[in-house]
């Protein structure tokens, strides 16, 4: 495995190798999570698991399937396996109460599935991932590909109704080039810079017709790990 070439890439690969030591153990079967941090994760796991740590990894995302694959982990599909005993996945923000934006690498629907099928779901970070309020990374929305061009109409009324004005909102991927998640449905990244309600905004968001998951997730994560640039990771109870 390459060695950490960033001052992020330290913090979290720190936070990825303090989640396995201080959570896993022989017999679990374990989300794996998506995005750079949890890459991270997995390819320390693969190393754990050649040492003899008994393991079985359900990933969130084609791009955790394949990395798995490669270094060594075992993985299974969710339907055979459900309840899992964790969850480890990243997040793009994090707030004091565990109130998170996920889906800057397009697997949030897996990875909000994933983590409620788990007994615990632990985010593991950078601490440039901390934040006071939510908002300023756009937040992801899943919508179906048909009629999105309405869905968004619908999105942009909620955005009103809720106090945002004028909040760009932007195909990932383009027009010309628009990314397909997993799933095979679209993304839009709405730039609301701060969300003072997130729990009122994620239920009209979950109330809309076209919208197949949004990146707000509430009530999930239990406890966070917070990786830090010089090597060193801390455990903190989410609430505390």
């Amino acid at each position: 495995m390459q060695p950490p070439q960033s001052s992020q890439d330290r913090a979290k690969r720190a936070a990825g190798a303090e989640a396995i030591r201080r959570y896993l153990k022989n017999g679990m079967k374990i989300g794996l999570g998506s995005g750079s941090t949890s890459h991270w994760f997995v390819r320390i796991l693969g190393e754990r698991v050649k040492e003899g740590l008994e393991v079985v990894g359900i990933p969130t995302s084609s791009g955790t399937r394949d990395i798995a694959r490669e270094v060594g982990v075992p993985i299974a599909d969710l339907n055979d396996v459900a309840p899992l005993d964790l969850a480890i996945d990243g997040a793009d923000e994090i707030d004091d109460r565990g109130r998170m934006i996920k889906g800057g690498g397009a697997s949030l629907l897996w990875e909000k599935i994933v983590a409620c099928a788990s007994k615990k779901m632990v985010a593991i970070v950078d601490e440039g991932k901390l934040v006071t309020q939510l908002g300023r990374f756009p937040l992801p929305i899943e919508v179906i590909r048909f009629g999105w061009r309405s869905t968004e109409q619908h999105l942009e009324r909620i955005f009103r109704d809720s106090g945002f004005e004028n909040v760009p909102i932007n195909l990932r991927g383009g027009l010309g080039n628009p990314l397909v998640t997993d799933s095979g449905n679209y993304i839009l990244d709405c730039q609301l810079q701060a969300i003072p309600d997130p729990e009122s905004l994620a239920s009209r968001l979950s109330q809309t017709t076209g919208v197949v998951e949004h990146g707000i997730f509430i009530g999930i994560a239990k406890e966070a790990v917070i990786g830090r640039a010089d090597g060193s990771a801390e455990v903190r109870i989410i609430g505390a």
